[in-house]
């Protein structure tokens, strides 16, 4: 059941369902919907006061959940463009060339083509790359010390999201964005960290942020820095 109520001047939308069960349980999912169940026989009233009276918590979790969206602007994939990797900006060149490939020198980024039209999947098959070979390097610590809390990923992905910088499932693997290649070094650790916390938290729980904050200290400000730089 879909349901909605004003809190102040924003509107939150909910999804319902009622289940056997003696409390009422709201849950906000990584893609900012919020999911309410309720015990059965359960009166509206009561479930939208509740809602109610969570509204700011389900707001800051909105939010939260909003700032790992990547909101990269739009690309023309044209010489003159600036482009950014590991957190510096390149200027790119498109190259026609019988060969083709991408190189980064001094402040560049050449694309040698065929086509011009071939520019934009030749650099992001080159980000993809190079997110394989940095990811993996940054990421071997950070899972050598998450080893004190007894968890290790399954597995970690590369794979494009619309919604999100990194996720971890159930099963335990951590999927990471490989436009996360285009921000610095720490953003990227920020994120993974923010992953395997996961792996002993599975909720934003104040002793998820405690255990965050315990292995980055600096972390919102890679946070901010990452929100700020792709956006």
């Amino acid at each position: 059941m879909n349901c909605s109520l004003q809190f102040g001047s924003e509107k939150i939308d909910y999804t319902l369902s009622f289940i056997d069960r003696k409390t009422l349980g709201i849950a906000v999912d990584p893609d900012r919907n919020v999911l309410v169940k309720a015990p059965l026989g359960c009166s509206l009233g009561k479930i939208e006061e509740k809602v109610r009276k969570k509204a700011p918590w389900i707001l800051k979790q909105k939010a939260h959940f909003l700032s790992f969206e990547p909101r990269t602007p739009k690309r023309s994939y044209v010489s003159g463009e600036t482009h950014l990797y590991l957190g510096r900006q390149y200027q790119l060149k498109v190259i026609i060339s019988k060969t083709e490939e991408v190189k980064y020198t001094g402040r560049y980024i050449e694309v040698y083509c065929k086509n011009k039209n071939r520019a934009k999947l030749l650099l992001q098959n080159w980000y993809m790359l190079r997110a394989q070979l940095w990811f993996k390097k940054i990421a071997n610590p950070l899972i050598k010390r998450f080893e004190n809390y007894d968890v290790s990923p399954d597995e970690i992905e590369i794979r494009s999201m619309k919604l999100r910088w990194g996720s971890c499932s159930s099963n335990g693997k951590i999927l990471l964005n490989p436009e996360l290649i285009k921000a610095p070094k720490a953003c990227i650790q920020y994120v993974i960290l923010h992953e395997l916390c996961h792996l002993v938290f599975r909720d934003h729980t104040k002793a998820f942020f405690d255990l965050q904050t315990k292995e980055m200290p600096d972390w919102k400000k890679w946070k901010y820095k990452l929100e700020q730089l792709l956006s």
